[in-house]
This record gives C-alpha cells, structure tokens and sequence, in this order.
C-alpha cells in the first residue's frame, strides 16, 4: 500500500505519484504522513517537502499552498513548487546569501515582512538544490 501524491499549481501538474512517506512545511513545523493517516486539510508554509518511494528520498520547495489528506491521497495545491534537478546550486546560494543581508538589513515592519518572505523562498531553494536526490 502507498499514498498517492498529487502536486498541483496553477499552471500544471508538478507532481503525480506514489509514495510510502511524505513530510509536509506546514505552518506549524514540519507534518510526517504516513499510510493510513486521519483525514486532514492543512496550510503549507514555504519549505522543503520530502517525499520516500522505494528507500529513495526525493526533495522539493513548495512556496505555500493547501494539502488535503484523505484515503491514502494527498493532493497539495502550491504557488510554485521545484525539485533539486531545476536549481542551479550556485545561483541558488548566491540568491540566499542576498536575501539573508536584506532580512537583516530591514529596518521598518514593512520591509522586514517582505524581506521574510523573500528569505523563505531563497532558504528552501538553496537547502533543495544541496540535497542533490
């Protein structure tokens, strides 16, 4: 038995396979499921997403969505979603490294939420692109 992940964004489908394990960047922390999970919706912060098929483990960045869990099927809607193979590793260092000194040089609420943001997405794309799956 497995769960079957669905991976949607607005513009295709990321993603449509099976899997044995998937944690999820839930607004919360990270969500370990498993086979057999209870039913449940919850929000995806901006992250990494693990997935495991066949002792294999496979990593994505989501930036932010939905995931419903349900009968062994979980679909996840997403902004924007990447896989490790998409992100060139030295761009995606450099892009994190600026976004860290803009997140500490943000003085006013404004800059500093925006500035967050910003370093979230650079964060799960640079940790993405050096797990190399």
């Amino acid at each position: 038995m497995s769960l079957k992940v669905r991976i949607l964004t607005p513009d295709r489908i990321f993603w449509d396979s099976s899997v044995q394990e998937t944690i999820l960047p839930t607004n919360t922390g990270q969500m370990g499921v498993l086979i057999n999970h209870t039913p449940l919706i919850t929000a995806l912060d901006i992250g990494v997403m693990l997935l495991r098929a066949e002792n294999q483990w496979t990593s994505m960045a989501l930036m932010g969505g939905f995931a419903l869990i349900k009968d062994n099927e979980i679909t996840i809607l997403v902004n924007e979603a990447e896989s490790s193979s998409s992100i060139d590793p030295e761009a995606a260092e450099e892009t994190f490294n600026e976004a860290k000194n803009a997140l500490a040089a943000a003085t006013d609420r404004k800059d500093q939420i925006e500035a967050n943001l910003v370093f979230k997405r650079a964060r799960a794309r640079y940790q993405v692109s050096q797990r190399r799956d």
